[in-house]
């Protein structure tokens, strides 16, 4: 298993003007993606939401950097790096410093958007060739997340959470919600997990 790279708060800052608006390229509900450019490459940078009432947990991260740790296949977003900082901020309202944790996962760069945005996008018409592409390939990397050992099954997938390369390669992508299923495991689910 290859040991992720770690990745300084000051770098990421750095490589997305101040972690900007203008380095935006998505939103979600636990997550803002910032775009930039590290050791020469484009990167994504997911800087997750560190929120008692709806944020990502220490679980939830770790899962996530784990199983893209063990997720190495053609069809699933690849790992560069993590970033899990804390840092003291001076609050003005009562003068003090308090404590912010930042957790950021960091992913190649995929030119294509994800399938959710293209999908609505109204001049984007792929043909049959390129459709039966996009799914043989979504395929592939469901099929190697499941034949893992132990098993990584995904729990949300969507439009969304497909990444498009410049060649229209679909990648899966957001393992954040995803469990490790051993064999001899059996599960019932009781309530609904994923977003919207």
């Amino acid at each position: 298993m290859t040991t992720p790279r770690h990745i300084s708060l000051s770098i990421l800052e750095d490589i997305t003007n101040g972690i900007s608006v203008g380095s935006r390229i998505g939103r979600g509900g636990f997550a803002d993606v910032y775009k930039g450019v590290y050791n020469g490459k484009d990167i994504a940078v997911k800087l997750l939401l560190v929120d008692a009432v709806r944020g990502i947990d220490d679980q939830q991260f770790k899962n996530e950097v784990g199983n893209l740790l063990r997720a190495k296949h053609r069809n699933i977003v690849q790992l560069v790096g993590y970033c899990y900082e804390t840092k003291k901020i001076f609050v003005e309202r009562n003068g003090d410093f308090s404590e912010h944790i930042y957790k950021a996962i960091c992913f190649e760069y995929l030119q294509g958007g994800s399938l959710d945005t293209r999908l609505h996008d109204q001049s984007f018409a792929p043909n049959w060739s390129t459709r039966y592409n996009i799914i043989k390939g979504v395929c592939g990397g469901l099929n190697f997340l499941h034949k893992c050992v132990p098993q990584i099954l995904h729990l949300d997938l969507k439009p969304a959470n497909i990444l498009l390369d410049s060649s229209m390669e679909p990648k899966v992508a957001d393992l954040g919600l995803s469990r490790l299923f051993t064999q001899s495991y059996t599960h019932v689910t009781e309530k609904a997990i994923g977003t919207r």
